[in-house]
């Protein structure tokens, strides 16, 4: 499966602090309509851990049914335990997910040796491909390049979001794993860093931001992945104080913020994650402000 482009990373709307699905599928739409190339549900941005386990498969269930396979449905599937990761990826492949999404395990730090027989294990026991999410500062521990090398010669195992920020671990990736397999991929982890990945070769982005302005960060990826850098890069500097404020508390609190600002489906986020600060609410309706007057 090629898939390059524009991944929505999507938030889980919430009315009341409870599912909100009529909210999810008109996101979904909303993101399509945009000409995103592919979406992701329970991802960190889709507060995967606050969610049960029927809360999670109704999530699968309307973004599988949304998509109707216009449009991968990638699901994050990850924990820091490898047997229940193995159940909730295959739970995500039974309801029709197009690829699993599947981080590093978190907290326990195991060895790069753990990591490999984790993701090992996981692509052993399903058949769905899987995307390795490499993001250290939410699980203590990298996926070092030659664990990725190594990952890389598994059958299912296609590609990984980097939200490493290490420009040179990514070179490293593209000069020594993808060329040796052509095959897989690497997506961008963070909309800011979007520009210099793609200059170096990654596929597109997993987007917190085209949440909020799904147009505007296709747009920008297609420009880049086109060559087109003069373009790209004018676009990546309009975006870049949305890609900023998005972040200046934790994710998704912002962007769902955001999204309330804008009348968007989204709702608050549920506990340990805390509203917003009335100073970043302020400045993030300032940011809103000036690029709706762009």
């Amino acid at each position: 499966m090629t898939l390059q482009g524009t991944i929505t990373a999507l938030v889980t709307p919430f009315r009341n602090l409870e599912l909100d699905e009529e909210g999810l599928a008109a996101n979904i739409h909303d993101q399509m309509t945009a000409g995103i190339d592919g979406i992701v549900v329970l991802g960190t941005t889709g507060e995967a851990p606050t969610l049960s386990a029927i809360e999670r498969e109704r999530v699968i269930t309307i973004a599988v049914r949304e998509a109707g396979g216009r449009i991968p449905v990638i699901v994050g599937t990850g924990s820091n335990c490898t047997r229940h990761t193995i159940e909730m990826t295959k739970t995500a492949q039974d309801l029709g997910a197009d690829i699993a999404l599947v981080v590093t395990p978190y907290y326990n730090k195991p060895t790069q040796a753990g990591i490999y027989a984790h993701f090992a294990a996981i692509a052993s026991e399903t058949d769905i491909p899987i995307i390795l999410y490499n993001i250290p500062g939410r699980t203590a521990v990298p996926i070092e390049t030659q664990t990725l090398l190594r990952l890389a010669g598994l059958p299912s195992i296609i590609g990984v979001k980097d939200s490493t920020a290490n420009l040179a671990q990514v070179s490293d990736i593209f000069a020594m794993v993808v060329s040796k397999y052509p095959h897989f991929r690497v997506w961008s982890g963070d909309d800011a860093y979007a520009l210099p990945m793609i200059a170096l070769g990654a596929s597109g982005v997993v987007s917190v931001v085209s949440n909020l302005v799904p147009a505007e960060v296709a747009a920008f990826i297609d420009a880049a992945l086109q060559g087109d850098f003069v373009l790209a890069r004018r676009l990546h500097y309009r975006l870049l104080p949305l890609f900023i404020a998005a972040f200046v508390e934790t994710n998704p609190v912002p962007i769902k913020a955001a999204m309330e600002l804008c009348g968007l489906p989204a709702g608050g986020c549920r506990q340990p994650l805390h509203p917003l600060s009335t100073e970043n609410l302020n400045t993030l309706y300032q940011q809103l402000l000036a690029f709706s007057e762009e």
